[in-house]
């Protein structure tokens, strides 16, 4: 088994750095949009064989060093009672929103193990086929609940960042309800056969740094200290996480994924030795030209050259325009280094 990112998250000696993708299966590869076209995304979430192929398809076509799971971190909704659609047009929306204290005191508390059986069905059905490791994930409990609150509406979150100021006491226990359905959802997929986690607070970014201590970090903590003795490695990202290296690695993950507001090799040396670092670069250099890409890659590389635990990812997810065959040579450089 090809098992350098579980060696570079112990942050071992590895003979050149690991790289997977966020958003690595997704509309920029042709095999996707294929099966996209047959498709709805909730069919391809929820039926475990649609979910497997898509988590191997750039396995197979790009060869990335894992895998991470196909699906979306709004699954979690169903086992709190609510449902998710995805529609064509716009993002994942969660039905019916939460908008009072009421509604979150009503939340039930749906057996996980029931309401998610197909996501651990398609990990069941991943792991013999795989020769690299298997990322699981959920979302973080600040950025779900964010969901939960404002993502059938356009605005900056703005009911999310109302009910903080005017009731922060029940919009904690959203967050409890959610860290708690969360632990459970990231057990079973240790149960079901992953190798590591990540943890996705995609939406930190809108907190500033009292509401990040209050709000997302404490909850972050749970979640890594739950799961800590399971050995199963786990991955912290957030938007903006460059701004936030000190608190990210106060709670002592296994790893944390960094954005590009600040060089790698600066934000190694701003974490403890024992946590690896992930990313991070801007995935808008894979539209550059061929020859800005090879630079850029290759002053990247060399900055963080025999430095331990270091994988390398893109800041945030490639995005649907960005061409195929860019990708993949990103992918091949790497991969000879």
């Amino acid at each position: 088994m090809n098992d350098l990112l579980l060696r570079a998250l112990r942050c071992e000696p590895v003979p050149r750095p690991p790289i997977w993708i966020m958003r690595q299966a997704g509309r920029y590869m042709p095999q996707y949009r294929a099966l996209r076209e047959k498709h709805s995304l909730w069919e391809m979430f929820h039926q475990p064989e649609l979910a497997a192929a898509v988590t191997r398809q750039p396995i197979d076509h790009l060869g990335v060093d894992a895998a991470i799971l196909f699906s979306d971190i709004l699954v979690i909704a169903e086992a709190l009672g609510l449902s998710v659609t995805f529609p064509s047009q716009g993002g994942p929306r969660v039905e019916p929103p939460i908008h009072t204290a009421a509604q979150v005191d009503a939340l039930p508390l749906i057996p996980v193990q029931k309401a998610l059986s197909y996501v651990f069905e398609t990990i069941h059905l991943l792991k013999p086929t795989l020769d690299v490791p298997l990322i699981g994930f959920s979302g973080a409990p600040f950025t779900v609940a964010s969901y939960f609150i404002d993502s059938s509406s356009h605005s900056a979150f703005e009911r999310t960042q109302r009910w903080m100021q005017e009731d922060p006491a029940s919009f904690h226990r959203l967050l409890e309800k959610i860290a708690q359905a969360t632990i459970v959802y990231l057990s079973e997929q240790i149960r079901a056969g992953v190798d590591a986690l990540q943890v996705f607070d995609s939406w930190a970014s809108i907190l500033n740094d009292a509401q990040f201590a209050e709000f997302s970090l404490p909850y972050l903590k749970q979640i890594v200290d739950a799961i800590a003795p399971s050995g199963i490695p786990v991955i912290l990202f957030c938007r903006s996480s460059s701004l936030r290296a000190e608190a990210l690695s106060s709670i002592n993950p296994t790893g944390i994924s960094f954005d590009w507001h600040l060089p790698m090799k600066e934000l190694r040396q701003m974490v403890p030795a024992h946590i690896a670092v992930q990313g991070n670069l801007n995935p808008e250099f894979l539209k550059r030209s061929v020859q800005e890409r090879e630079e850029e890659l290759e002053k990247f590389l060399s900055s963080m050259r025999n430095e331990r635990g270091f994988i390398v990812n893109l800041g945030h997810g490639v995005t649907p325009d960005i061409p195929f065959e860019n990708v993949y040579h990103f992918v091949n450089r790497v991969c000879r280094e």
